[in-house]
């Protein structure tokens, strides 16, 4: 049961990620999976592991097999430490997430921009933090695209920035669009949204 609808943003709070596949999972396809008395993945079918050894070693198989998605995922947990009783490890973390993002994982290029702008381990550094937003954003990742419009606003570029942030409310950024009308009471809106008469 995979209705296929886009999940709306944030993705996190309206879908769950399947281990054993790498994808994300709309709330109510895993409701109606649940509801049938199934126990495994509503995408590949695949039984749900029933202990973190399991799933960290489902994990595992996938970043043997070069899955940029999986790399990605086992990075984030050793960035932030939690689950699978794996301990916090920043560097190691980046190192993933550096092989994701050159494997193809925008989510991986959006990640290196937040440890760039974040000093994280890398070292602070807004140029390269620009430069993996802007990889990830062409890429079409949303969150992406609103931190470059943040950072052009930061610059002063105030018609850059809010380009940035109109096209990002327009693939339903919910907080791009509350700036855009934060903005335009202060008159900053671009040239190029101003209506035309």
């Amino acid at each position: 049961p995979i209705c296929t609808l886009p999940i709306p943003l944030p993705m996190d709070e309206h879908s769950v990620f399947a281990t054993c596949c790498m994808k994300k999972i709309c709330d109510g396809c895993d409701l109606a999976t649940r509801k049938r008395g199934m126990n495994d993945c509503p995408f590949c079918r695949t039984r749900y592991p029933d202990n973190d050894a399991d799933t960290l070693a489902m994990i595992r198989a996938r970043v043997k097999q070069k899955d940029p998605e999986a790399i990605f995922y086992l990075g984030q947990k050793y960035f932030f430490g939690e689950h699978f009783g794996l301990r916090k490890d920043t560097r190691k973390a980046v190192e993933l997430l550096t092989e994701a993002a050159e494997l193809g994982s925008v989510d991986a290029l959006f990640s290196l921009g937040n440890a760039y702008e974040d000093g994280v381990v890398v070292g602070q550094d807004m140029a390269k933090a620009a430069e993996f937003w802007t990889k990830a954003a062409m890429q079409g990742h949303v969150p992406a695209r609103a931190n470059l419009g943040w950072l052009e606003g930061q610059k002063g570029n105030h018609d850059r920035a809010a380009r940035h942030f109109l096209i990002s409310a327009k693939m339903g950024h919910k907080r791009s669009l509350e700036t855009i009308k934060n903005c335009s009471w202060q008159g900053l809106q671009p040239k190029s949204s101003t209506p035309r008469h």
